[in-house]
């Protein structure tokens, strides 16, 4: 058991959050959390890191039990990293105390080849210390730097950038490198998959899959939930309930208790109806008279169910347009992208050639930085472009920006709508924010004031009145909670007109597709099908690329074989290096393990010349194995 809540409460005021809530985080348990935004997710995590306090009640022994000597880590959006250090310098910070070990030893080894003292005492210290630094792999944690690091998009070049140039994203993505060498026993994670490209998400993924430790994670990602956790506790109406399995099998998990306790609580109340029925009419003959109090009496005592939330409140969207486009909606030749002015101007993208058909649901996929939101915007004409964009006739495009700067942030959420579209009455506008969720005051909050998600339920309410036949969404699911990214989702699959969009959304893009266009420095691929297939024709084009490079005919017959050969040679001289640098590393620790025994012995303490002999040796002996280990794997990493 790593944590357990017992019957834990927490309130803000009069307000009460989380209502007698007992569950238990076992070891290399997988757990999603997720609810409703402002549901009280934050604050069970802060409970369970000893943050925030549960309400206290006396003589109540309820409250939060974390195992002996089990430790939490804690991923936040704010990264808590030291901005005057590298990247390096701040990821060595983990292994603090073995390098203070280390540098502590090579001071002890001095000393006793200077034969201190009270060398006796050194030796046996120097023992404890170098065992404890080799059971904790105090030789690895530069290949651990270097693996987690490159695993989370550091790579070599970005290892000595200071910390404090770095981006929001890059700081968050920075410290969860961090908090993964940590290596904490319970591992919590608020929104990991924030600012990561597709490459650097499956590393998390599969690297998490094999993580020691427990896991707690809060995610919108459903993609994620699906592949990394096997338990989904949701938070509703106070409480959290526990489902087996991940996010897709939790949501036929709720449908089927929704249901059975819907059963149960009608059953209840048609017993309770009927029973006080009786009372009441049997109550004033002096027959039934004893029966019907006995009834009364019952009915004191029944432990009332509550009624089960059969359906979550959701927005719901409604996309609908007046006519139909051309078939050959858009054409797109020899794009370039571009950002910036005169000297300060960066080439994101070359080389872009595609169509879009009528009804077609195109997503546009590819790293960060690649420029995707600025093609959204070229074919707009929101942003300078190089080369040729030609809309069909008939079209109507209605475009979703993805931080909503769109919406003027002075107006309240139903001036926005009201002043685009002033022909309609208070009441039809008012009806159309309530589709989304925004009804009685919240409607005269001004944009600016608005939560993210809510900013953006007004974002699609004006897209619903636009009545577009071509929808151009930016990232559409960012600032969503998971049941609003499934009613728009579900209203987008149902739209019959066409879509062009960016998202990093993996359900969404598997859901809504029809074409997958990815873009690279280079220009673009086109897959015909939602992100799986994508995924799975990529593989296929890896395992290709890798077979014809293994059997491309060279034209000159002498210079292939003589590459054949000295690639053959090369390859073969690094197994047979790897090999050799295996059976040194064995021998090293061998020999190592001999050196530190005898050093132990009365013997040696006695005779300080062999004692500085072997002090000596000792340190040679760790100093090869050093330099081994290192390239030992930066080979297998080639």
């Amino acid at each position: 058991m790593l944590v357990s809540l017992d019957r834990i409460s927490v309130s803000f005021g009069e307000k009460l959050i989380l209502h007698e809530i007992s569950q238990t985080i076992e070891d290399r348990d997988r757990i999603g959390l997720i609810g409703a935004n402002g549901i009280g997710k934050s604050t069970l995590l802060n409970v369970i890191c000893g943050r925030l306090k549960p309400d206290y009640i006396a003589n109540d022994p309820s409250g939060v039990y974390v195992g002996t000597n089990v430790n939490i880590g804690l991923l936040e959006q704010n990264s808590g990293l030291t901005n005057g250090n590298t990247i390096y310098q701040e990821m060595r910070l983990v292994f603090q105390e073995l390098l203070d070990i280390e540098q502590k030893m090579r001071h002890m080894e001095t000393k006793m080849a200077l034969h201190d003292e009270h060398f006796e005492a050194l030796n046996e210290e120097y023992s404890k210390l170098s065992a404890y630094y080799e059971a904790r792999e105090g030789y690895q944690i530069d290949v651990k730097i270097k693996t987690i690091l490159n695993g989370m998009g550091f790579y070599d070049k970005y290892y000595e950038t200071p910390i404090n140039t770095l981006s929001g994203g890059e700081k968050t993505r920075l410290a969860l490198a961090k908090l993964l060498l940590e290596e904490p026993q319970l591992l919590i994670l608020d929104e990991p998959t924030n600012h990561l490209d597709f490459k650097t998400l499956m590393w998390l993924e599969d690297y998490l899959t094999t993580y020691k430790g427990g896991i707690l994670v809060v995610s919108h990602d459903r993609y994620f939930l699906d592949k990394m956790v096997t338990k989904i506790w949701e938070i509703e109406n106070k409480k959290v309930i526990s489902y087996n399995g991940n996010y897709s099998k939790y949501k036929l998990l709720r449908e089927e208790r929704v249901k059975r306790e819907l059963k149960e609580y009608e059953t209840q109340q048609n017993r309770i109806n009927s029973m006080r029925e009786y009372a009441e009419k049997n109550i004033v003959r002096a027959s039934t008279s004893n029966m019907a109090k006995s009834r009364l009496h019952q009915l004191e005592h029944i432990e009332v169910l509550e009624k089960p939330i059969e359906t979550i409140q959701t927005p719901h969207f409604n996309f609908q347009f007046d006519r139909n486009p051309v078939k050959d909606l858009l054409a797109v030749e020899d794009l370039s992208l571009e950002v910036g002015m005169g000297e300060n101007k960066i080439r994101l993208c070359d080389n872009i050639n595609f169509e879009v058909k009528r009804n077609e649901k195109v997503a546009l996929i590819g790293p960060n930085g690649i420029g995707k939101s600025t093609l959204l915007k070229a074919i707009l004409g929101l942003a300078p472009q190089k080369g040729s964009v030609r809309w069909g006739g008939n079209v109507k495009t209605s475009y979703y920006e993805q931080e909503n700067k769109t919406l003027n942030p002075e107006n309240t959420a139903l001036e926005e709508l009201w002043s685009r579209y002033p022909r309609m009455a208070q009441y039809e506008v008012r009806n159309i924010l309530g589709q989304v969720l925004l009804t009685g005051d919240n409607v005269f909050k001004k944009i600016n004031v608005l939560s993210g998600g809510e900013r953006a339920r007004v974002a699609f309410a004006v897209m619903m009145l636009e009545r577009g036949n071509t929808l151009i969404l930016d990232e559409p699911t960012n600032h969503l909670d998971l049941q609003s990214k499934e009613s728009l989702e579900k209203s987008l699959v149902d739209f019959e007109g066409t879509m062009i969009f960016v998202s990093h959304d993996r359900y969404f893009l598997n859901t809504i597709p029809t074409k997958i266009i990815e873009l690279s420095r280079n220009g673009l691929k086109i897959y015909n099908g939602n992100f799986d297939f994508y995924l799975e024709q990529v593989k296929k084009e890896q395992a290709l690329e890798q077979e014809t490079l293994q059997q491309q005919p060279k034209p000159e017959k002498e210079k292939s074989n003589y590459r054949s050969k000295q690639d053959r040679r090369e390859e073969a001289l690094r197994k047979s290096t790897i090999k050799k640098l295996e059976e040194l590393l064995e021998t090293l620790d061998e020999e190592i393990k001999t050196i530190e025994a005898e050093l132990a012995t009365p013997e040696v303490s006695a005779d300080y010349e062999k004692l500085t002999a072997l002090c000596a040796e000792l340190e040679e002996k760790k100093s090869q194995h050093d330099d081994a280990f290192l390239e030992w794997a930066e080979l297998n990493e080639e």
